[in-house]
């Protein structure tokens, strides 16, 4: 049988830039049948209420505004593919058989455990900003996309548990380079600064989320392996208390220092990256700094 899969997409008044996405998906695609898309939409976000993806199965969830860990967890519970994609209403598929590229990268594992991830057009290899999971692997994880982090982190945070597995001596992350989905941002001058945008800059201050969920992250890491070496599953750990933000910049560095260059679940290169983007976090939210996007 034909893997379906499922798309899952928080949008928000962008009525357009959807409707861009959708045709985009209409037109490179093989087998729309096997496809699914599971929209959801705020209730006060009415001129978006009516977006059809015309000839894509999809469904639509209208609920109030949250969190994108709890809209990506509301349109997964709804879907129904054995591959699920998390994509932006900023994007647009460039790639013809894009779908059958993917499902041939599902078919590689016998036990499902991957983490895949499309060229976003923008920072390629070095950035998981299109994840792409199998059931398994999210039944697995359980809280595949945490109700905790408000805007982004859903992708650092996969990408996260696959390089502590990684470190543990398997290696499950595929990039694909050939399936460009571009991303079609307003830092890289594909669009315009919107409302949306803004919102979404507002919310995206939850670093302490994905610095408080370490160890849940080490063990959904362990749990991945278990999987894959047919071995008793650990049981998640309780969530602990998240910390306040750090207290000025010598605090960020020391804070930062000990969460990830300490770390010796992760890859020493993967620690040294995560030290310099908080830091480099830090000085946005605190002064407004945007460092560059880096290149593919």
């Amino acid at each position: 049988m034909t893997p379906k899969i499922s798309i899952l997409l928080p949008t928000r008044g962008r009525p357009d830039q959807a409707q861009r996405l959708f045709e985009s998906i209409a037109e490179h695609s093989d087998n729309l049948e096997q496809i699914e898309i599971i929209i959801r939409l705020d209730d006060d976000d009415t001129n978006s209420h009516a977006l059809e993806p015309n000839l894509i199965p999809h469904k639509k969830i209208i609920g109030p505004r949250a969190s994108m860990g709890i809209l990506n967890t509301e349109c997964y519970q709804q879907c129904s593919g054995e591959i699920i994609i998390l994509l932006n209403d900023d994007m647009a598929v460039r790639t013809p058989g894009w779908d059958t590229k993917i499902r041939a990268t599902h078919e590689r594992f016998a036990d499902e455990i991957y983490l895949a991830y499309a060229n976003d057009m923008i920072a390629g290899e070095l950035l998981c900003h299109i994840p792409i999971l199998s059931r398994k692997t999210c039944e697995a994880l359980v809280r595949p996309f945490p109700h905790e982090y408000q805007g982004g982190f859903i992708d650092y945070h996969l990408f996260d548990i696959f390089k502590r597995l990684l470190h543990a001596g398997i290696d499950r992350v595929i990039y694909l380079s050939a399936v460009e989905i571009e991303h079609m941002h307003f830092r890289v001058g594909k669009s315009s600064y919107d409302a949306t945008y803004s919102a979404r800059g507002q919310m995206d201050v939850g670093d302490e989320a994905f610095t408080g969920l370490r160890t849940y992250r080490q063990v959904a890491s362990e749990r991945l392996l278990a999987v894959i070496e047919n071995k008793p599953i650990p049981p998640l750990p309780a969530l602990s208390r998240f910390d306040s933000p750090p207290q000025g910049i010598l605090h960020a560095l020391f804070r930062y220092a000990v969460i990830f260059l300490l770390d010796t679940g992760l890859p020493l290169k993967w620690r040294a990256n995560l030290f310099r983007v908080f830091n480099e976090r830090y000085l946005r939210n605190r002064f407004g700094w945007y460092p560059p996007i880096p290149a593919s």
